[in-house]
């Protein structure tokens, strides 16, 4: 997970004027609903820090923003904020989580043993702990039937949990990542993680540097990585490479809220069932016989 805040500039990190500070307040709070969206998410700090940036971005009036531009907010400038408004007063915001995370329980042979005698077809890993957090907060292992977990967490993985995807015979690893040097590598060391597993295939489901150029994420910028160590998929363009190696980095986090959650919903529930309409129910009328049941 990154930890650096993205280098932003514009906005200066002294004392705000009352001005400046209702006018950050009310980018806040339209920020949080634009985060909620219809559906009321639950949306964690980071990601409410990208929706602000988003509603103060001052080329929203003048003209579109340049792909993968720095934030024209400082993150001090808006954790002072959101600490004089109040993080309680900002609803869907989840609170902050502990500084030392819950450690996985024990595995127990004697409890719900029978819960992994089935096969598992796919498995969220997720870079950030708190977009892992969000996710499930918003019940996204329920609707695509798929457990989430941290990637902190897979060294950890329990053994059982890894033989029932190799069961369940074509079982996918989705990795959701940052476009890092360390995102990108993510999928690679999670496949060395869970070892030689027969039919289990992992696949990344993050932004590389073009989706994130795509989508006008704001990027930031770290320490530029060894060249020699940074992993390069196959799939990493020369370009993006390049990108990378000047130290450049977009997370996951800057996503919208329910794109996120619409993207992430789509690609690990796989493709859908057809849907019954009138027009299919009349169809299939027309093949059932006149003194026949219709078949349920």
């Amino acid at each position: 997970m990154i930890t650096r805040p993205p280098r932003g500039g514009g906005a200066s990190t002294g004392p705000l004027t009352r001005p400046a500070a209702r006018l950050l307040d009310a980018a806040i709070t339209r920020a949080a609903a634009r985060a909620a969206g219809p559906g009321g998410l639950r949306f964690t700090e980071r990601q409410l820090y990208y929706e602000t940036c988003r509603v103060l971005s001052p080329t929203t009036l003048l003209t579109r923003p340049p792909r993968t531009s720095a934030p024209h907010l400082r993150l001090p400038v808006f954790t002072r904020a959101l600490d004089a408004r109040g993080r309680e007063s900002v609803p869907g915001l989840l609170p902050t989580p502990p500084d030392v995370p819950p450690r996985l329980p024990a595995a127990r042979e004697d409890s719900e043993s029978d819960l992994h005698a089935y096969g598992l077809p796919r498995l969220l890993v997720c870079q950030d702990r708190s977009i892992a957090r969000m996710l499930l907060s918003n019940h996204v292992h329920v609707e695509a039937a798929c457990p989430v977990i941290a990637a902190d967490d897979a060294p950890s993985l329990d053994p059982r949990v890894v033989a029932a995807l190799e069961r369940a015979e074509g079982a996918t690893v989705h990795v959701l990542h940052d476009a890092s040097p360390e995102g990108v590598g993510l999928p690679a060391r999670i496949r060395s993680v869970l070892g030689p597993v027969p039919g289990v295939r992992v696949a990344s489901i993050g932004l590389a540097p073009r989706h994130a150029a795509a989508l006008r994420l704001p990027s930031g910028r770290g320490p530029a990585p060894d060249p020699g160590r940074m992993v390069r998929p196959p799939s990493l363009r020369p370009r993006e490479a390049a990108w990378l190696l000047r130290g450049r980095f977009a997370e996951a986090a800057a996503v919208p809220p329910p794109r996120l959650v619409r993207t992430v919903l789509r690609l690990t529930r796989g493709p859908r069932p057809p849907r019954t309409s009138v027009w299919t129910d009349l169809r299939g009328l027309r093949t059932a016989g006149f003194l026949s049941w219709p078949a349920s």
